[in-house]
């Protein structure tokens, strides 16, 4: 057994007997209260359901494990050289709950690099796809077609003892993971560069290798994306992908079938395909103004044209934040130091002046401030990945993370087939009656 698992298998045990015991004492008292407005309002904020990974407070922001942005850019191992943490250090402590030593991260990287192999009918499936079928489709596809390889679905047709399911799940996660980024570099350069693939590099780490196979060598880049498939790991389980792979999950389906279902659930417009969206807005703009470097008059001008015209402003607003993500101020920072000459990034950070006023002065907004996807779009245009359909794609390689380390400890603690009750609305109208 892997140190890894060994640790998570130790951990796990441990708190499958607080659970137990807890709710032996505990399991009658209500955690919550349900509101009609929270039944018709897409169960926003009903406390349903346990998430170890992370966890959002309004204020603060994400805590993975307690620890936050800022702090988890202070304490995970980096690569020599760079100030990024990498994110195996983040997949560690979210399945164990402990920062890692250096020596375990390479360790976990090294493991990553041994389990990276994709079935070549993936490969032939991607092939058959048409060009024009979007990314997230495409990556969803890939995914499923690899569902052959499923240590979990492999062992439970063998029938496999309940007490044993974490730990098919474990490997399933690590592989999972580890295929990932090939997968999507794969789809990257198929779609965008005319097929020309390029072969993974073992000497990298993960994000690295994930960079050179979509064809960017630069060591900021390199950088940009450690932070950026950190940052984007895990956002508690109420999120609408992480929630859709804990629900399929519950089912017992394996992490492939899970995660493919999450990345569908992504790949919506009021979900991952945001930051899509936020590149969009910038591109249109600068085209309608006619200059790459505008005034914070003139994108105030279109802003309120935007909103005048029944449109949103994308990358800003959040169904729980209260406060600037801490994944924006990441990029910000991470901006600041290397890309301070760039136009559309300044443009992101005039936005941040000009739209929160703005969105305040409606006098319904709650959040006014910029969401994670405000600022991605840009600095990856700037490095040259101009290709904004694609964004979603490298968000779900690291959303990975976060579910695949959930997912386990849903196996772990024996988590239930996940089923509320639904109403009618017949039902609400006698309830209300009565």
């Amino acid at each position: 057994m892997d140190i890894l698992k060994e640790k998570f298998k130790l951990k796990a045990a441990q708190v499958y007997k607080e659970t137990r015991a807890l709710l032996k004492e505990h399991g009658d008292k209500k955690a919550d209260e349900v509101a009609l407005k929270q039944v018709f309002g897409g169960m926003r904020g009903v406390k349903s359901m346990i998430w170890e990974t992370s966890n959002l407070d309004p204020v603060e922001g994400i805590r993975f494990r307690g620890y936050s942005i800022p702090q988890l850019r202070e304490l995970l191992p980096s690569m020599d050289g760079d100030d990024e943490p990498m994110p195996e250090g983040l997949f560690w402590l979210m399945l164990v709950g402990e920062i890692p030593s250096k020596e375990e991260v390479m360790w976990l990287s090294e493991q990553w690099k041994q389990r990276a192999r994709i079935p070549q009918h993936t490969y032939d499936l991607l092939d058959a796809l048409p060009n024009h079928i979007h990314p997230m489709a495409q990556f969803s596809a890939a995914i499923v077609s690899m569902e052959c390889e499923s240590v979990f679905s492999s062992r439970y047709a063998q029938g496999m003892s309940k007490y044993d399911y974490w730990d098919a799940a474990y490997e399933d996660a690590m592989n999972l993971i580890a295929k990932l980024p090939g997968v999507a570099a794969y789809i990257y350069r198929k779609l965008y560069h005319n097929n020309e693939q390029i072969a993974p590099d073992t000497s990298l780490d993960w994000s690295a290798n994930y960079a050179h196979q979509l064809g960017f060598e630069d060591e900021q880049f390199r950088s940009l994306m450690r932070l950026y498939l950190t940052i984007h790991a895990d956002h508690e389980g109420g999120n609408a992908s992480a929630h859709t792979v804990h629900l399929i999950g519950s089912t017992l389906s394996s992490a492939y079938f899970s995660f493919a279902g999450g990345m569908n659930s992504l790949a919506g417009p009021l979900h991952g395909l945001a930051n899509q969206e936020v590149l969009k807005f910038i591109l249109e703009m600068i085209d309608e103004l006619g200059t790459d470097d505008p005034s914070k008059d003139q994108i105030a001008k279109f802003v309120q044209k935007t909103l005048d015209g029944g449109k949103v402003i994308p990358g800003y607003g959040h169904a729980v934040l209260r406060q600037p993500d801490p994944r924006f101020t990441a990029q910000r920072i991470f901006a600041e130091k290397h890309l301070q000459h760039s136009n559309i990034v300044k443009i992101v950070w005039k936005l941040f002046e000009v739209v929160p006023p703005i969105l305040q002065g409606l006098g319904k907004v709650k959040n006014p401030w910029p969401n994670v996807d405000a600022h991605s779009g840009a600095i990856l245009t700037h490095y040259g990945l101009t290709q904004y359909t694609y964004y979603t794609v490298l968000f779900g390689v690291s959303r990975a993370l976060g579910v695949m380390a959930s997912m386990c400890w849903s196996r772990a603690l024996g988590m239930p087939l996940e089923r509320p009750k639904s109403v009618t609305l017949q039902w609400v109208k006698e309830f209300i009656e009565s």
